[in-house]
């Protein structure tokens, strides 16, 4: 995928990956053979008829091309982008078990893009009214693909969101350089077009609970997709410090209120000479390159597994390579130092060596004694995992969770609760866009045949 040189675009926020070309999207597509059993679409979690699109694009049909994903994936423009594809439909290409696979998500970028700057969209085929209602919490991926999908079915959707600003994770989480938030509200409007409803700074547990939904406000199912947005900390000494955010908050200032603009947005960013990122996800991925952006001179991310244990996508891990990230792997920290100010100045790490594999499947970090040692940093991003904010669990009864606070769903989304289900990172703990539109598509299927039902009752 051609991108912008890593010393020009490790100063903007504008878009890292440019995008095919016509003829680099044929000569692409001509790498599909076509198989007899297709096993690229076992390895969609939204099913989307990948041979079929690429046919179109063979036949340069991009705009059918692009109708033929968004007949199973309302948000094209974005899954071209941000879907961890190697690790789904790629993976199960046949041309990599020789080679390379066929560059699925670009092409669907490709053909997505086609279709909005030619503002070519066909109007779906909805449903007649079935009369049903159905809440959606939340406005990330999971919900925003259940909403589509049961509009199509012909119910009446309403997606309800906290802040002020659609796309949950989408919006506040996923950098601009990565996805452009345009690209976001151009998907949205498509689902406003079938009839989707949306209301923004709407907290669901605290403005109204989910009993009130269903028992007062008259909605016949509620699906809950809320996100992972409770940042985890390490409980180091110094933690606490002015300087140490967690990645959370740090993405949301920048991405959500349009830091990197300031002063012509209102929202002060700090970031020092030296920062220091603790994790190696996606989102830690982010964070550093964001505070790379914003003129630091150096940003290091810190990593207690080695480089063949990093759980972020490959391309982002290269990305920030390229643009000059330093990557301390195999080294924790121990303890934070601050001035008179109470702002941090340095951090103790310990190095580390990887003994047997634990519960997640990967070797497990090991201290090694003696190997303390310190470094200067002015600011440190947390970037060690989330869990799901407790609201919604908290004011709803006989909502089962985990002990970290998931929900409990069946395989369909249904929770412990009679009309009430859920899916994405609220479920899953921290996961993939791509996986929460799955969660999103199996829960729409089920509360459709369930409002249908001869007796529509709330199970």
């Amino acid at each position: 995928m051609p991108c912008q040189l890593p010393e020009a675009r490790r100063r903007n926020f504008c878009e890292v990956a440019i995008g095919f070309t016509e003829e680099q999207a044929l000569l692409e597509a001509q790498r599909c053979i076509s198989c007899k059993t297709p096993i690229c679409i076992t390895g969609c979690p939204v099913e989307v008829n990948i041979p079929h699109f690429i046919l179109s694009i063979l036949k340069r049909d991009y705009v059918g091309a692009a109708n033929i994903i968004r007949d199973k994936n309302s948000l094209p423009a974005i899954c071209g982008r941000v879907c961890q594809q190697e690790d789904q439909c790629e993976a199960r290409c046949v041309n990599a078990i020789k080679g390379t696979s066929v560059g699925i998500g670009r092409l669907e970028r490709f053909v997505a893009d086609y279709q909005i700057d030619c503002g070519s969209f066909a109007t779906p085929f909805i449903a007649p009214p079935t009369g049903r209602r159905v809440a959606l919490v939340g406005s990330g991926p999971a919900s925003l693909t259940a909403a589509g999908d049961l509009a199509r079915m012909g119910h009446k959707v309403t997606v309800f969101e906290a802040l002020h600003k659609l796309g949950g994770v989408l919006a506040y989480g996923i950098p601009e350089f990565r996805l452009p938030k345009s690209i976001v509200g151009i998907e949205i409007r498509q689902l406003e077009n079938i009839g989707v409803e949306f209301v923004t700074s709407c907290v669901i547990g605290k403005t109204e609970t989910v009993d009130e939904l269903l028992d007062e406000e008259g909605y016949d199912a509620v699906f809950l997709a809320t996100g992972a947005g409770l940042p985890y900390f390490l409980n180091l000494p110094g933690e606490n410090l002015a300087g140490i955010y967690s990645a959370n908050e740090f993405l949301t200032r920048v991405n959500l209120m349009k830091g990197y603009k300031f002063p012509e947005y209102d929202t002060p960013v700090k970031v020092g000479k030296r920062v220091a990122v603790l994790g190696a996800g996606n989102t830690a991925m982010d964070a550093a390159r964001v505070a790379l952006r914003l003129g630091p001179e150096k940003v290091y991310m810190v990593y207690r597994r080695s480089r063949a244990e990093v759980p972020a996508r490959a391309e982002e891990v290269e990305h920030a390579m390229e643009e000059g990230i330093e990557f301390k792997f195999l080294t924790a920290p121990t303890q934070f130092f601050g001035d008179t100010r109470g702002w941090v100045t340095g951090m103790e790490v310990i190095d580390m060596e990887l003994g047997e594999p634990d519960e997640s499947g990967r070797r497990r970090p090991v201290p090694i004694t003696g190997t303390e040692h310190s470094f200067d940093v002015d600011t440190v991003i947390v970037a060690v995992g989330q869990g799901p904010n407790p609201l919604i669990q908290s004011t709803t009864p006989g909502l089962n969770t985990t002990k970290w606070g998931n929900i409990i769903t069946d395989e369909t989304g249904l929770t412990s609760r009679p009309g009430l289900y859920a899916g994405g990172d609220v479920v899953r703990g921290g996961s993939t866009v791509i996986l929460a539109m799955g969660d999103g598509k199996r829960a729409a299927r089920s509360i459709h045949e369930n409002l249908m039902s001869t007796n529509c009752s709330r199970n």
